[in-house]
């Protein structure tokens, strides 16, 4: 689209979130099978008009961030600050270089933020150089005072809650953070308050019941037991692929190269552990197979690397608001020995699939020296999947 402005997004993940109990910081702690923080970032990191993902992080969690959130699209992750606001200015700092025309500021903590949400605070920001989502109060609020004695009561139709992906002309917000690092003010709670004290109108723009934020044990309670009810379409498939030995002097295997005598005669690289895993999360899905979704006849896919597959397969669970409980593959040969290298083919396939390594089993069986397996012309594999997808109000989608 011509004359599309170029937004960048800033995540903020520093904070140590010490109110939602023990287990670490709460931005990498799981929510339905998956890191808080990657849930977080996914949907800016895919988002078409997102043009840059600029993560913000305690220097201390730089490896656990890199687990937590691998596969996705972001740039290199900058130190934050010992508060929310110096976070965010690292964050703009980090970004000046690139001047984006505009920038949303999210929070780690809040990972239910959807794609439809992101592109309202993108037209909104457009639209009006500073805006928030907010949703209107539910409840009548009282103000207190010191010893807990109401003063006020608050007109409530007047009354909204903030959340993030707060959306700025990028370089407003930008000088704004800078005037205040430079009149000593870090007492901010959101951006919104600090673009007021420049003197900049803030606008809203219709928030998301549940982009809510988690704070409290009580939070991940709530939410895991929602995130379940809401993914109660649970599937199962399975999958299987045989590659015939040729030459060569390795095998690809569950994603790892394995040296051996042979290699594959295939037009992929030729992995059968990945195959299989891919026709398996597909007959879950009941969306065809790998051979109808990367045809042999093309030739794009001569030699290509079958992680690229089963990503893919991945993506399509994801994009219909679901997520892979469990991934297994048994894989059948004499040779090489798969024991030693069992963990190694489990960690690879959790870092494709974004899975915790608990979650996928890696399996090894003989043939008993029977068929072309037991003499050694080929391997097989056979897999599973079982994923859970959502209902709407008509059954499974």
């Amino acid at each position: 689209m011509p004359n599309q402005p170029r937004t960048a997004a800033i995540l903020v993940a520093a904070g140590r979130g010490l109110r939602a109990g023990a287990g670490g910081p709460k931005q990498y702690r799981s929510i339905g099978g998956q890191p808080v923080i990657y849930r977080a970032m996914y949907p800016f990191s895919t988002h078409p008009q997102i043009s840059a993902v600029q993560p913000v992080v305690n220097p201390d969690d730089a490896g656990v961030f890199d687990a937590a959130v691998r596969g996705l699209r972001y740039t290199p992750a900058v130190k934050g600050g010992a508060t929310r606001q110096a976070s965010v200015h690292a964050g703009l700092e980090a970004l000046a270089a690139a001047k984006p025309d505009i920038v949303l500021i999210h929070d780690a903590a809040r990972p239910f933020v959807s794609a439809s949400l992101i592109s309202r605070a993108i037209d909104a920001a457009a639209a009006t150089g500073a805006a928030i989502p907010a949703i209107p109060v539910a409840d009548t609020i009282k103000l207190v005072d010191g010893n807990g004695r109401i003063e006020a009561t608050p007109e409530r139709a007047r009354l909204r809650i903030a959340q993030t992906p707060q959306s700025f002309r990028f370089d407003a917000i930008l000088e704004a953070h800078r005037r205040a690092a430079r009149e000593g003010r870090d007492d901010f709670t959101d951006d919104a308050a600090l673009a007021e004290w420049v003197g900049l109108t803030v606008a809203t723009f219709e928030g998301d019941a549940a982009n809510m934020k988690l704070t409290t044990p009580e939070d991940f309670v709530r939410e895991e037991a929602r995130l379940a009810s809401l993914l109660g379409d649970v599937r199962s498939g399975t999958g299987y692929d045989v590659h015939a030995f040729g030459d060569g002097d390795h095998l690809m295997i569950c994603g790892i190269r394995v040296p051996h005598t042979r290699g594959f005669l295939a037009h992929s690289d030729g992995d059968v552990g990945l195959h299989a895993l891919v026709d398996a999360i597909l007959g879950a899905l009941a969306d065809g197979d790998i051979g109808s979704h990367f045809p042999p006849s093309d030739m794009k896919w001569k030699g290509a690397a079958s992680d690229k597959f089963l990503k893919y397969a991945v993506e399509r669970v994801t994009s219909r608001g679901g997520r892979i409980a469990n991934l297994e593959v048994t894989l059948i040969c004499e040779r090489p020995k798969i024991g030693p290298l069992r963990d190694q083919m489990r960690a690879r396939i959790a870092e494709i699939t974004g899975l915790d390594i608990s979650r996928v089993a890696v399996k090894a069986t003989t043939s008993e020296r029977l068929g072309f397996t037991g003499r050694e012309e080929g391997i097989a594999a056979t897999a599973c999947a079982t994923i859970r997808l959502p209902w709407d109000d008509k059954g499974p989608v």
